[in-house]
Formats: C-alpha cells, sequence, structure tokens
C-alpha cells in the first residue's frame, strides 16, 4: 500500500486535546541492595540487545530475578537477582548484577494491596527496579482521611514500598490537538495502522471515549470513525479511516519526518522521543514499566513511565525511538519549561487488542 501525506494537518502523529496529563513526580534513590562482587565486566550493549539479554535472563534465572533496566551511561544492562547463583549467571551472560531484598512476587504482591486498598484517585505506583520497590505518589489533592489511608497502607507493605509526594494534579485536560476533531473536541493520531488491509490509526482511548466520527479540520468532513475504544483500564482506541486520505506510517518532527516501521517494548533506561502538537519534538528517559495511574476516571495499568516532558494538547502523540513506536501519550506532568513526566499506553498492547499493525 502506498502511503501518501496528508495535506494541510498532519494526523501522521500529534498530541490529544483530550488530555489525562498526570502529576506524578516520582522520584529514585539509590537502592537499598548490595552490588555483586562478581569479577566480570559488563559487556557493552545497545538497547535492543539489552532487551533481549534481560528477555532471556528472565527466562534462565525464574524466581531469582528481580527486575532489570538499561544503564545509558554504561552501556549495559543490571540486572536485580535475589543470591550469588544468580548473580554469577548474569555476569556470566554479560549483564551487570546486583543483589536486592525483594523478589518481583513479593512486589507483584505489594502492588496487588495497594490496587485492593489504595486505588485513590489522584494516586499512582510504579514497580522501579532502581530502587527494588513500589513508588507510590500522592498528589496535592489527595489530603486528610485519604492520604492517612495510603500512608498507612505503605508503611504495613514495610520495606516493599515507599511514598512520595507530588505538587501536581490528576486531572484531565481537554486542549488543542493538531490533527482530527469531532464533538466539540480536539485530539491526536497516534500512529497510522494496517487491519485486515484496510487503513486505521491508533490514538487515546480517553478521546475515543469522547469521539465517534473524526475531521482533520473543525468542523470538516468525516475522515474517520472510532471502531473500539477503551479507558480505564487501558488508554487506547482504534479508528477507521472513512475517506480516501493520506496515511503515511510516519512521525511529525516538526521540521522533517521519521519513518516508522515495526512496533516495540520498552526498556527501562532506554532513550526515547515524544511528538505532540503543543510542545513538539521533547526527547526523554523510560524510568519504568507497568506503571499503575488512578485518574479520576479510573485506574488505567500497564504504562510506560519516562522523564519526557509534556503540556496539555500533547496527550495522544507518538512515542518512539528510531523508527520504532512505543507508546501512545495517557498522560503527564509539568511542563517543558520545568520538566516533567509522561505516561505513555504501549503500543504493542493495543495492537494486539485490535489485531492490528504498524504500516
Amino acid at each position: 500500500m502506498k502511503h501518501r501525506r496528508i495535506p494541510k494537518r498532519r494526523v501522521a502523529v500529534a498530541g490529544a486535546g483530550i488530555a489525562a496529563l498526570v502529576a506524578a513526580g516520582v522520584t529514585f534513590q539509590t537502592a537499598n541492595a548490595s552490588e555483586s562482587t562478581a569479577d566480570p565486566t559488563p559487556d557493552v550493549l545497545s538497547v535492543a540487545k539489552a532487551g533481549k539479554l534481560a528477555s532471556a535472563l528472565g527466562k534462565d534465572l525464574g524466581a531469582d530475578a528481580a527486575g532489570t533496566y538499561y544503564d545509558a551511561k554504561a552501556k549495559t544492562l543490571v540486572v536485580n537477582v535475589l543470591n550469588d547463583k544468580a548473580a554469577k549467571a548474569v555476569e556470566s551472560a554479560g549483564g551487570k548484577a546486583r543483589i536486592v531484598e525483594n523478589s518481583l512476587a513479593e512486589l507483584k504482591s505489594a502492588r496487588a494491596t495497594l490496587d485492593d486498598e489504595a486505588a485513590v484517585p489522584g494516586t499512582s505506583w510504579v514497580t522501579d527496579p532502581t530502587t527494588n520497590k513500589v513508588v507510590v505518589t500522592a498528589d496535592r489533592t489527595v489530603k486528610g482521611a485519604e492520604l492517612d489511608k495510603v500512608g498507612a497502607i505503605v508503611e504495613k507493605l514495610g520495606g516493599k514500598a515507599e511514598l512520595k509526594r507530588s505538587k501536581g494534579e490528576y486531572k484531565a485536560f481537554i486542549a488543542g490537538g493538531d490533527a482530527i476533531w469531532g464533538s466539540g473536541s480536539r485530539c491526536s493520531l497516534g500512529f497510522n495502522v494496517v487491519k485486515g488491509g484496510e487503513p486505521y490509526f491508533l490514538t487515546a482511548g480517553h478521546c475515543g471515549n469522547s469521539v465517534k466520527s473524526w475531521s482533520d479540520s473543525q468542523g470538516g468532513q468525516e475522515i474517520g470513525a472510532t471502531q473500539e475504544s477503551s479507558f480505564p483500564g487501558n488508554d487506547y482506541a482504534l479508528v477507521k479511516y472513512t475517506a480516501d486520505v493520506p496515511h503515511p506510517s510516519e512521525v511529525n518532527l516538526y521540521g522533517g519526518t521519521q519513518a516508522i516501521s515495526k512496533a516495540g517494548d520498552a526498556t527501562v533506561g532506554q532513550k526515547v522521543t515524544r511528538s505532540g502538537s503543543t510542545t513538539q519534538v521533547h526527547d526523554g528517559e523510560v524510568t519504568a514499566l507497568d506503571a499503575t495511574v488512578n485518574y479520576q476516571e479510573g485506574q488505567v495499568d500497564g504504562l510506560i513511565q519516562t522523564t519526557v516532558c509534556a503540556e496539555p494538547g500533547d496527550s495522544g502523540g507518538a512515542l518512539f525511538a528510531g523508527d520504532t513506536a512505543l507508546g501512545l501519550t495517557s498522560g503527564g506532568s509539568g511542563d517543558c519549561s520545568s520538566g516533567g513526566e509522561t505516561f505513555f499506553q504501549p503500543v504493542p498492547e493495543a495492537l494486539s487488542a485490535y489485531g492490528a499493525e504498524i504500516g
């Protein structure tokens, strides 16, 4: 299928108007863990090779593995393990081992407790491999009895969790996107995809919930219709093109484009880029995977957390690394003057849910 460019408005990538920009000022501390005494020097690895090594070691080590992250400065994979035997296996394979206290099973159990007992709007949590803990963040709206409740649950979890406060606030913003309009709202397209040989695009689920008919200009003719949408729980939607308009598989770099040829999984420590219509193109780093955010509308799980800045209107834009699609902007905090964090819905999950592929 030959891809052509949409004239006037670029709907290959932008930031969503119905943003769920989230205040989640998580800070990271040195892990309470001891370094392995193994002698081998870790291999110098690219992000892609580190990701493959992490997957292989995860299978080989089983319950003895306790999380991984990519050290971009040293260009190596850091692997949390529970004992010396596993540490030696990691370093023999070319990774850097670190012995930690909490297993993934224990951290998963801690998160289950938070899901059941602490799902207060204005909170989020993520398993942080650099601290070997579940980092819980409460925004400025969480006060009084609710803050005491969350604090008591975190305290009960002991060394498996820690509580942070954010000066920001979890809230949904309706703001200017760039590419697609409908029902009085303006949102943005994430990535163009193909399903059953037909052209579609992915956007944020909170946009798909609100808009059923999309145009590439305010009050313009329909170019697409929402077929499926998931939010909360997830944050993705599938829109089918209903007009003969160009749908290139590329990202707008505001001074060029980046071709997108595939989708992939993010890696903690990976350098990534976000494109959105409000603040255009910004870079950052993946800080955690499988983040949980409690929006006013409900909980969203399995998000990518990054240091990339974002502002209202950027939600729904693309997270990518080179030609690989990684995520759809779900929410964030701060701004692109002072910095901030952003959460992304993983693209592979959305593609799998809809039986679609990049194209």
